[in-house]
């Protein structure tokens, strides 16, 4: 098992667990000093969390939906998936968009994503004149049927 250090940056923040034993993302919390945050249709905000992390070098934390708060009210993170770097410390913050058409709340200590921590493979990009052929070419967009 990886260790990922934390820190609270309040000590009232809750931090990331995870909601069954084999379960790949941990969940997290919104931190928003008691308030609850009201979302418009269509309006993304910046929820706290009140914790920074950690992550191992060769590793990164994505941040995704929870399926719950994402199939039953809307919302879900602005840019899809967050990345956070290893070399990151400032607090995680999750940018919730309201996808329904209804106004959305948060409240405090609420479920509001999960966070995958995986490694990664760094590349060198390396310019060539041809690239290797395959049997799919430059078909892409449903190019390759939709069954």
């Amino acid at each position: 098992m990886i260790k990922v250090n934390f820190k609270k940056l309040n000590q009232s923040a809750k931090i990331p667990t995870y909601g069954s034993e084999y379960a790949a993302g941990a969940d997290l919390y919104a931190f928003t000093n008691g308030e609850t945050v009201t979302f418009k249709p269509g309006e993304t905000k910046l929820i706290h969390t009140g914790i920074a992390l950690e992550i191992p070098e060769g590793y990164a934390g994505l941040i995704y939906a929870r399926s719950g708060i994402a199939n039953k009210r809307g919302l879900a993170p602005s840019n899809k998936v967050g990345v956070v770097d290893s070399d990151y410390r400032g607090e995680i913050m999750v940018s919730l968009h309201n996808h329904s058409l209804e106004e959305q709340s948060i409240a405090d200590f609420e479920r509001i994503a999960q966070m995958v921590i995986t490694p990664f493979l760094k590349v060198e990009y390396t310019e060539v004149e041809n690239l290797s052929d395959t049997v799919r070419g430059e078909g892409g967009f449903g190019s390759t049927g939709k069954k």
